[in-house]
């Protein structure tokens, strides 16, 4: 009841809709009924929108064939409009300023009559004042014209004003009701709008001369025509575009029909080829049919002078034979006849090469068939007898039983050649009986599969029609891997049909022949639509191929659309040149939004095939914004491809590397600038450096690729625009000292070769000064940068250019004699000026110089030089704080990323190690702790664990103090046994020395190595701790007892996070718990309640647990006698049924899940603990 409710609505919609003419409305509703499979509801809509009555098929056409307006001609257009209006406005603000000239000349000429009208006597001005009214009135004036409605409000205003003021109220009464089109007591405010109006009228009129107020009036009525000339200018521009967009349709229209013109002679002279050399055929096949009826009439005379040897063996079937034979040359003589008549009407075709349309297809047909049988019937064997039961056309054809005359014959008339071969499709016979029969074969099989077509001719055409409606039905059934078998059928069809609808489905049928097709099967299928781009030419092209690829854009499978993006390089070279930079270039933008990593790295491959075919460059701003979104992709193969691919085809057909360049640089430092400060601390140096998201750093580091890929291209624009290529080396690469020295000269502009060291090096200083400590990956890039730019430019460059530049940016001085004059300024702006600025070089400048600048394969020497005196001399300086000694460590850190530098970092440490400046050898343990990461376990035994032996044994406690942290750095970082081994035999050297402040710097060095060190070395500082708490302290002091208890408690729980022995936690986690909670004081609230979980946990979740602990070294009595009963130590929270039984079995009966929940809960307090925060009861008994 529902449906037909809602059919009823919806043809009552419907109905309205056509009725009231709302046909976009409508074709709207009929696209949403077939989306939701409504098609009944649809039927009328449909009928409706295909009726060619209401939508002319031309007329649709035409409509698809209207181009948009050319926007340069209308720009144009509308700048020389502009132009006009601009000129008008010029001259209407000179007349303006005529005016007020006019105005102020007249204001002084009235100031200077005043001043000489007041010395003659009042009588005389009483008597010349009427003959001066009666100038003034005299006076010709032009014609004023109509009054206007402003003018009209005015005077009105003003006279109703006067009225009143003059006390004539009746009068200004019945004026106010005569006027009744105006509302008098409303004045809106103008120049004429002053209090009094009518007297100043009055004495304006009388102070103003005549030739004044006749060019104001001449004034006010240019202004009126230059307005009413802008107004006929706006009109004529209307005209003109009007005029404009009649003429490009005008041209569109011709340029169609001119196309299809040029299409159709091309296809009447292909026809009249095609005809000719189908009549050359002809007479060859008529020449091999009068030698076959030539070889039979010998055949016929050889039989019957043989007739009279064997009359006695013949029978009534020779006979038969001998009719057949007469009945076979009666055919071949048709089949001459028809023959000649053909060749008749093709000569007649050939020499007027202009006929009907229907005759020209039905003669291509003949010839197409003709053709066909011709090369059929080489694959004929001569020598293949045939007997009756093989022949299935009407040409020959025998009863069972009558016999074969080959049978009765004698063996000379067994002849092979005289013998007739015979195919199931009745097309081909031997080679000398081949012609005759083949009308016959025709006929036959027109009869058979063409039913009711009698004309043999359009067997070509009938042919592509049953192959087109048999493809969809079979390509489902073919197997995937064998589909690609059906192409050429398919691509042939496609070429030949000539209804464009089936070629469209045909075509729908070749882009989805598989499913979800690999790499391999869409390299077919895309050769396939090549080979028919070529084929069918331009315009089959864009109007068949390139919707199929729209429509493949937004579908489910990637594959298809890979195969769309494909399609966008390889078929491009087959379009007119304005689509690709339209349609095409549309298309792949839309790939490149596609979620599909793989759709977006065939986007930037196609887009680079595609750049080479653009005709024009308009759209060079819009492809580089492609290059750089797809730059910042996500993904990593997707910015492979674009910076392999797409940036150099960029370069190469855009050529605007500059262009490039400004834009990366910009996009380096904003995406650094954008971040958030690392402190809000307002002047200090953390508040210069940025906290990088994952999507800058991202971005920084994809643009430092880039411009390392763009190195290449500078370096040979730059050697290309040399202005003293005559004395570049002979291998035209690296620049020489003379080179420089013409360079320094400044006499030539090298704009090139000066972005290198005056705008890229200065945006990568500011970029490393905007970099935090951690950020080593993209200083990497940068330094990889700044060594290809010192391999590329050579040694001089490096040396008197780079060098320099580097060395001010950190406040070296530097020789600046190879840079020229006008660029000094700017280089010494690099120095830091400010306490800041210093340090933001050293964190940031410094590692770059080291590893980038002096850190090249020919400067080793050098950076030894440099890198020695930073060290060694410069830890002498009293004033250097440590800050600053830490951010050079830093920066030797940075350095020794770079395996090649090792060597000589460490002769260097080995000469402040044994030094007898304290600083020194507190920096060389320093520096031996954070290189650590970047060294292997034999580096570690030969060289870092000798030197920091060597400070350990130092008497002085700070030097021992920072040997302690290396010593931890490197059991975190190393589990070899030897390694540990040393680490425990220096440790206890350090312990036995007994101060508080020693025996913490062991625990906190060795708890950062716990989540990573062996069991070996977690089980040493478990019993150490246990030693050390329990002796006990004889210290009053509760801050030192402070300061134990916290380290000791962070020790535990560090050690508590990892997987124990059941060992080890009987005998030194447990009883140093409890040797800690004896001494309540000195232990911090949140150390003290992190303690009692994990004493809790450890021992079975119960009170008498714990008593059973304490028990064992408080001396407290227990009715228990196996710690190891019930709620064992290993079974945390589970409660087992046995208390006697053993540890392996609590531990094989634990939960895996609890277990698991237990050791996360206990890294949580880790990580607390290592944040300074506490948790409080009610959290932690959340979290179990």
């Amino acid at each position: 009841m529902m449906d037909v409710e809602r059919s009823s609505l919806c043809n009552c919609v419907v109905n309205f809709l056509l009725e009231e003419n709302y046909l976009l409305t409508a074709f709207e509703l009929l696209h949403e009924l077939l989306d939701d499979g409504r098609d009944a509801q649809a039927i009328r809509l449909k009928e409706f929108f295909s009726d060619p009555s209401h939508f002319p098929p031309d007329q649709i056409s035409r409509y698809n064939s209207l181009r948009v307006l050319d926007p340069q001609s209308l720009l144009e257009e509308k700048e020389a409009i502009e132009e006009k209006l601009a000129l008008c406005e010029y001259e209407l603000r000179l007349a303006q300023e005529d005016i007020v000239k006019l105005k102020t000349e007249l204001q002084r000429k009235e100031d200077l009559t005043q001043d000489k009208s007041s010395e003659p006597s009042v009588s005389n001005h009483v008597n010349h004042a009427p003959e001066i009214h009666r100038q003034k009135r005299d006076a010709p004036f032009s014609d004023l014209g109509p009054l206007k409605a402003n003018e009209r409000k005015d005077l009105n205003c003003a006279v109703k004003e006067y009225l009143l003021v003059a006390g004539y109220r009746l009068t200004a009464m019945t004026f106010y009701e005569e006027v009744t089109d105006q509302n008098l007591d409303v004045w809106e405010k103008s120049p004429a709008s002053v209090p009094d109006a009518l007297r100043h009228y009055y004495y304006q009129y009388l102070s103003s001369t005549s030739e004044a107020a006749e060019e104001k009036i001449s004034m006010i009525r240019e202004n009126d025509s230059l307005k009413e000339a802008n107004e006929s200018l706006n009109h004529e521009k209307l005209c003109l575009m009007k005029n404009k967009e009649l003429a490009e349709g005008q041209i569109n229209a011709l340029t169609k029909s001119l196309e299809a013109t040029q299409k159709d002679l091309k296809d009447k002279e292909n026809l009249t080829q095609d005809l000719k050399q189908a009549l050359e055929n002809q007479r060859k096949e008529l020449n091999d049919c009068r030698a076959e009826i030539t070889s039979l009439k010998m055949h016929i005379e050889g039989s019957s002078s043989l007739q009279n040897p064997v009359a006695a063996n013949l029978d009534s079937t020779q006979s038969q034979a001998i009719e057949s034979y007469k009945e076979e040359i009666k055919s071949l003589q048709m089949e001459i006849e028809r023959l000649r008549a053909e060749k008749t009407n093709i000569s007649d075709l050939v020499d007027s090469s202009c006929g009907d349309k229907e005759s020209i297809q039905t003669e291509e047909k003949v010839v197409e068939m003709d053709e066909n049988r011709t090369q059929i019937s080489h694959h004929i064997e001569p020598a293949e007898v045939v007997d009756s039961n093989t022949l299935v056309m009407p040409v020959q054809t025998f009863d069972n039983s009558t016999p074969k005359p080959e049978e009765n014959l004698p063996e000379s008339i067994m002849n092979p050649s005289n013998s007739t071969d015979g195919f199931p499709d009745g097309r081909n016979l031997s080679q000398q009986e081949e012609k005759p029969p083949s009308e016959d074969s025709r006929l036959h099989l027109n009869s058979e599969n063409l039913g009711s077509e009698p004309v043999p001719e359009n067997m070509g055409l009938a042919t592509i029609q049953i192959l087109a409606d048999a493809l969809p039905k079979i390509v489902p059934y073919v197997l995937i891997n064998h589909r690609e078998e059906l192409l050429p059928l398919i691509m042939c069809a496609i070429e030949r049909h000539p209804d464009s609808s089936t070629r469209d489905s045909l075509t729908h049928t070749l882009f989805n022949l598989i499913k979800r097709p690999d790499e391999q099967q869409r390299r077919i299928i895309m050769d396939a639509c090549v080979n028919l781009a070529k084929n069918v030419g331009e315009m089959r092209t864009e109007t068949e191929l390139l919707p199929q690829c729209w429509e493949q854009i937004n579908h489910t499978y990637e594959e298809r659309r890979l195969l769309v993006a494909q399609s966008c390089g390889e078929l491009a070279e087959f379009v007119r040149p304005e689509i690709r930079d339209s349609l095409i270039l549309s298309i792949v933008q839309q790939l490149i939004e596609d979620p599909a990593t793989v759709v977006r790295e065939a986007a930037a491959h196609n887009l680079a095939l595609l750049l080479p075919l653009f005709p024009l460059m308009d759209k060079y701003f819009k492809v580089e914004e492609l290059m750089f979104q797809l730059a910042c992709d996500p993904s990593g193969v997707v910015v492979e491809t674009t910076l392999k691919e797409l940036l150099p085809a960029i370069i190469n057909w855009g050529n605007k590397l500059d262009h490039i360049l400004r834009v990366l640089l910009s996009h380096i430092l904003g995406s650094a600038q954008r971040c958030p400060p690392l402190s809000g601390v307002e002047g200090s140096a953390e508040s210069h450096l940025r906290v990088l998201g994952e999507q800058e750093r991202w971005n920084l580091d994809v643009s430092l690729r880039m411009l390392a890929k763009l190195l290449p291209f500078i370096h040979q624009k730059a050697i290309e625009t040399c202005p003293f290529s005559s004395v570049l080396d002979s291998n035209r690469t690296l620049l020489s000292s003379s080179i420089l020295e013409l360079y320094a000269g400044g006499h030539l502009e090298w704009t090139a070769f000066e972005w290198v060291h005056v705008d890229c090096f200065s945006g990568l200083l500011q970029l490393a000064c905007l970099l935090p400590q951690k950020e080593d990956n993209l200083r990497i890039r940068m330094t990889k940068f700044l060594l290809a730019v010192s391999e590329c430019f050579g040694d001089s460059y490096l040396i008197h250019i780079m060098l320099p530049v580097f060395l001010i940016a950190i406040g070296d001085d530097a020789d600046l004699t190879f840079f020229p004059p006008n660029i000094h300024s700017r280089i010494k702006g690099l120095r830091p000026r400010t306490a800041v600025a210093e340090r933001l070089a050293i964190l940031g400048v410094l590692p770059l110089l080291l590893a980038g600048v002096l850190g090249s394969p020919g400067k080793r020497q050098q950076l030894a030089d440099y890198l020695r005196k930073l060290l060694l001399e410069g830890a002498t300086k009293e004033s250097r704080s440590t800050t600053h000694n830490m951010d050079i460590v830093n920066a030797v850190r940075f350095l020794c990323t770079f395996e090649e530098h090792h060597g000589m970092i460490f002769n260097i440490l080995w000469e402040m190690v044994v030094s007898s400046n304290i600083e020194m050898k507190i920096s060389a343990a320093n520096i031996l702790k954070v290189i650590v990461p970047y060294i292997d376990a034999k580096v570690a035994s030969t060289h870092v664990l000798p030197a920091l032996i060597t400070l350990g044994s130092d008497q002085n406690l700070n030097v021992k103090y920072a040997s302690i942290d290396a010593f931890g750095a490197v059991a975190q970082h190393f589990k070899n046994d030897m390694i540990v081994d040393k680490i425990r035999v220096q440790m206890d050297a350090f312990l036995e020395d007994g101060s508080l402040e020693a025996t913490i710097a062991v625990v906190r060095s060795l708890v950062v190595a716990v989540p990573h060190t062996t069991e070996r070395l977690r089980d040493y500082l478990l019993s150490k701790i246990f030693q050390l708490t329990n002796t006990p302290v004889s210290s009053t002091d509760v801050m030192r007892r402070r300061q134990r208890a916290n380290a000791f408690c962070e020790a535990i729980r560090a050690l508590d996070a990892t997987d124990l022995s059941a060992n080890s936690i009987r005998d030194f986690l447990l009883p140093t718990i409890q040797n800690l909670l004896k001494d309540p004081d000195a232990l911090d609230p949140a150390h003290k309640e992190a303690l009692e979980i994990i004493l809790k946990e450890r021992s079975g979740g119960t009170f008498e647990a714990l008593s059973k602990v304490m028990g064992a070294h408080l001396g407290i009595a227990s009715s228990v006698t196996s710690f190891f009963g019930e709620g064992g130590l290993l079974g945390k929270k589970e409660i087992t049924e046995s208390p006697t039984e053993p540890v392996e079995a609590l531990q094989s009966a634990a939960s895996p899940a609890a277990a698991e929940d237990t050791r996360f809960m206990r890294i949580m307090r880790v990580t607390d603990m290592l944040r300074g925060k506490g948790k409080n009861p009610e959290e932690t008994h959340q979290n179990q």
